[in-house]
């Protein structure tokens, strides 16, 4: 078979269904091969970000490797973001894209980019295959790296020659990777260490990350949480690990974290880190963050730990295999003598509970209130949704306000913070879990810098719910102007329209694209669009919700300051905290 032929059925042996890509010279060989392909489903996106998104996306939701498809130079540099962004969250995708003839590498052909070289920073490894008979090979060991270890993006760029080239296709799907071996079971020692602070600890707090996520361990942690008794405070890439409903689960920490998830970990005497990895909008600053607490830190990647807190017991290790072995260390400790009180630490927490609870202020100028609109999405839909939001304000509320109750209900570009994100990894998610409602969140900036896949949704019958909370601003920085740059707005406004200037009109945009439209301006209304959406099956839905500019997200940690100087609301209306 030819080298396009071996990348279909390699792709096929290793289980992949469906396939995100957009076509170009360098990797003609492989699009016309995929005309052939019978067990393989290509979606053909309006732009390479696009189908990287979308591979995040399905990854995201079903926890199986992502795979998108580029063609060189431009091609694969549009893909650069996604792969960043997948490589910053740990997302397993492998990435193929076409080369110039291994002949004209060097020379600045047409459409030549050293892909590799640029993504070497921003992958796990990436291959350049020149050789037909080098595909299966490749592939088979991206597919291998992408979801094992700490998972990410794999770059296989393959030549047109190799493309076009025969070879006689050998299958080998064992991987041996010299120098890469990761470890998934923890040092027995290590366990008993943690097993001994958990035991002696008054104040500690589960800090979870998104490892836990990532490595289908959202059953163990559940067991070891309610096994232990302390508080569970889940980072912005592990909502839904825990379930939000659960009576030990205090919210989100960090930057716009809950008041009591933040002041937990800042009060803690031991902190029960396992897949986090101590991100500065977590911590604040650094020096400052948990100043009493002794470190416990599990993590499959041994780069993380200790890499911004020292860890008094650091532990290698996969996320469900160090979380198991901790339920039997601590269940054995637990039998052999009595564990430290924490009622204290309880009622302490219990009151910043009652004190601080999460809510919002009602605007003023007559217009939506942005938290109201997505609260009543997430319970229009319930649980078993999957919620992707792009980034910045409406971000940060869909974490805060939508109750997640299990793990994969809630995708986010977490690290890179790329806006753009939610329209296309909304529909990865959608072809990975066709069964499930996904909505993608989005902001009136986010939503016009990738709403083109709404073409792609509308062609594939890929009925995805898009909530556009139009602020007519980049409402993240709007923000950040208001508190800290003393009101001067310097090119945050979008001019996405209260009035009849909108620019665009998204109404208008989505009926351009075959979706059902709906503009909602009214708090009556916000209700009746959302059942309408969740009753439209037929095809994308688009609802432009027009909320108030001065909506913030609050509480808020100010950057580079300490969590323990957690704001809940603009020091001239502390009767927010009373409410």
């Amino acid at each position: 078979m030819t080298g396009a032929q071996a990348v279909v059925r390699s792709l096929e042996l290793l289980g992949v269904e469906d396939v995100f890509g957009l076509p170009g010279g360098a990797i003609l060989p492989l699009y016309d091969t995929l005309m052939d392909a019978n067990e393989l489903r290509h979606i053909l996106v309006r732009h390479e970000q696009g189908a990287g998104h979308a591979a995040e996306g399905y990854a995201a939701a079903s926890g199986r490797v992502g795979v998108c498809i580029a063609t060189s130079g431009p091609g694969a540099t549009n893909l650069v973001t996604a792969i960043a962004d997948a490589y910053m969250d740990s997302v397993p995708m492998v990435a193929i894209t076409g080369q110039v003839f291994s002949h004209l590498m060097g020379s600045d052909a047409f459409q030549e980019v050293d892909i590799v070289g640029i993504t070497m920073p921003i992958t796990k490894h990436s291959f350049l295959v020149k050789r037909s008979e080098d595909i299966p090979g490749a592939l088979a060991a991206a597919y291998a790296l992408a979801s094992s270890g700490r998972p990410g993006p794999v770059l296989v760029d393959i030549t047109k020659d190799a493309q076009e080239g025969e070879l006689d296709f050998v299958w080998d799907p064992r991987v041996e990777l010299p120098g890469y071996r990761p470890i998934t079971k923890a040092n027995s020692k290590q366990i008993q260490a943690a097993a001994e602070l958990i035991g002696a600890a008054e104040r500690p707090v589960f800090y979870v990350g998104g490892g836990v996520v990532r490595a289908g361990a959202a059953a163990e942690l559940l067991q070891l949480a309610e096994l232990v008794g302390a508080p569970v405070v889940t980072t912005l890439m592990a909502r839904g690990a825990f379930p939000d409903s659960h009576p030990q689960h205090l919210g989100m920490p960090g930057m716009h974290g809950t008041v009591p998830a933040v002041l937990a970990l800042q009060e803690a005497d031991l902190l029960i880190t396992l897949g986090a990895r101590f991100d500065d909008r977590v911590t604040g600053k650094a020096a400052l963050f948990a100043p009493e607490a002794k470190v416990i830190h599990a993590d499959i990647d041994p780069a993380e730990i200790g890499k911004i807190r020292h860890a008094d017991v650091p532990i290698v290790g996969d996320a469900g295999e160090v979380i198991s072995d901790l339920i039997a260390a601590v269940s054995g400790a637990k039998r052999s003598h009595e564990f430290a009180d924490i009622g204290p630490w309880w009622a302490r927490l219990n009151e910043l509970r009652e004190r601080f609870p999460l809510g919002y202020q009602q605007t003023s100028d007559g217009l939506l209130s942005p938290q109201h609109v997505i609260q009543r999405i997430g319970e229009l839909t319930g649980p078993e949704g999957v919620y992707v939001a792009g980034v910045g304000q409406h971000q940060m509320w869909a974490a805060q306000f939508i109750g997640y109750e299990r793990p994969n209900a809630w995708a986010n570009s977490g690290g890179a913070g790329t806006m753009g994100y939610a329209v296309p990894a909304a529909m990865g998610a959608k072809v990975a879990q066709p069964e499930r409602v996904v909505w993608a969140i989005d902001g009136d900036g986010c939503f016009q810098m990738t709403n083109q896949e709404l073409a792609t949704c509308v062609v594939n019958d890929i009925p995805i719910k898009v909530a556009v909370i139009n602020n007519s601003s980049l409402g993240m920085i709007r923000q950040w102007q208001t508190l800290i740059y003393d009101g001067r707005y310097s090119n945050s406004e979008l001019n996405t329209g209260h009035g009849s200037a909108r620019i665009p009109d998204f109404v208008k945009l989505g009926d351009a694209y075959g979706c059902l439209s709906i503009r909602v301006e009214q708090e009556d209304q916000v209700d009746e669009a959302i059942r309408l959406a969740l009753e439209t099956n037929d095809r994308p839905v688009l609802i432009e919700f027009v909320v108030s500019a001065d909506a913030m997200v609050w509480p808020m940690v100010r950057q580079g300051t300490s969590n323990s100087d957690i704001q809940y609301a603009l020091e001239h209306s502390p009767e927010w905290g009373e409410e």
